[in-house]
């Protein structure tokens, strides 16, 4: 498809309005879209999910060949013009805009912004609306283009309950990626996925993991129908049942595990006796200083690249 001719220079236009509204929650809901921002995540959206990218906004001044801007060019202009180049080879419509109706569209852009579907990404995403079908570790892809039956850790699940805050779930997305999960599960009442400040603290991450959204007893029949144990992450435990400090849980050969899903808690809360009840497994990380606690993202990221790692240990 190719580059727009026309110029979009009005801010007020109705498409820039459109554009701009996907900043809200309604308005993405009604369109079925959202909006990507800024280099890392617009790069990622139109090399991994070209198909879901309806329409990429970049500033005017990039529109001009890669080549051309490598003699001198600024380098986050060149950047942007590689982004179109990707775009326009994948046949994606492309649309050039003043610095001032990149601004309206969004001010994270850096100057440039894509228009992303939302049920197309999930077609493109190992069946986000069909959790079921990630129960096939062959068809998960590393990011290092490597097929998932290779990794020893494509079976792990990142799952996360009642998450409220959109740069906690945005960089959970992240960390859960790095440690090469097959997928991340949002349970119960979540934030928004398609929030803005959660696709821009993923870095592009929303499009390399499937990120499936479901009910609390739907998560744990998924996860039972698969043979997946789920291990709480909790500091507590249960009168009945005390956590198990995250060494000696590793320790004890849990790397051998077929699949597992590591479920993690409320920013606030954490996780309520009714729902580590129903975990196989319930699993805190110690610690070693004067803090009192880690808070959801760091305790994210130590615990699922601790069981990413230990999984890996017999590769190495």
């Amino acid at each position: 498809m190719p580059m727009n001719p026309e110029l979009l220079a009005n801010p007020k236009a109705e498409r820039v309005r459109h554009v701009a509204e996907l900043a809200n929650a309604k308005a993405r809901r009604r369109a079925g879209r959202f909006l990507v921002e800024g280099p890392q995540s617009v790069r990622e959206a139109v090399a991994c999910c070209p198909d879901a990218v309806r329409d990429l906004y970049v500033q005017a001044d990039d529109a001009a060949n890669a080549a051309e801007l490598a003699n001198g060019a600024h380098t986050a202009a060149l950047t942007r013009s590689r982004i179109v180049e990707t775009a326009l080879g994948a046949g994606v419509y492309v649309h050039q805009a003043t610095p001032e109706v990149l601004s309206r569209i969004s001010s994270n852009a850096q100057g440039i912004a894509a228009v992303v579907d939302v049920e197309e990404l999930s077609a493109n995403g190992d069946a986000v609306s069909w959790p079921d079908d990630i129960d096939d570790t062959d068809d998960v892809a590393d990011t290092d283009g490597t097929d998932g039956a290779d990794n020893m850790n494509a079976t792990m699940i990142a799952a996360f309950w009642q998450v409220r805050d959109p740069g906690n779930a945005g960089t959970v997305i992240r960390s859960a990626d790095a440690a090469g999960c097959a997928a991340v599960v949002f349970v119960d009442d979540c934030v928004d996925v398609f929030n803005p400040k959660v696709v821009r603290s993923t870095a592009g991450s929303l499009f390399h993991v499937p990120v499936l959204s479901m009910g609390t007893e739907e998560f744990f029949a998924w996860t039972l129908s698969h043979d997946c144990p789920v291990i709480a992450a909790d500091v507590y435990g249960t009168a009945e049942s005390r956590p198990q400090s995250l060494p000696d849980f590793l320790r004890g050969g849990s790397r051998d595990a077929a699949a597992k899903a590591v479920l993690f808690g409320n920013e606030a809360r954490g996780l309520p006796e009714e729902i580590l009840v129903q975990a196989q497994h319930i699993v805190s990380i110690p610690i070693y200083g004067k803090a009192e606690s880690l808070n959801l993202a760091t305790s994210a990221a130590v615990m699922l690249f601790s069981m990413a790692m230990s999984s890996h240990i017999g590769t190495m």
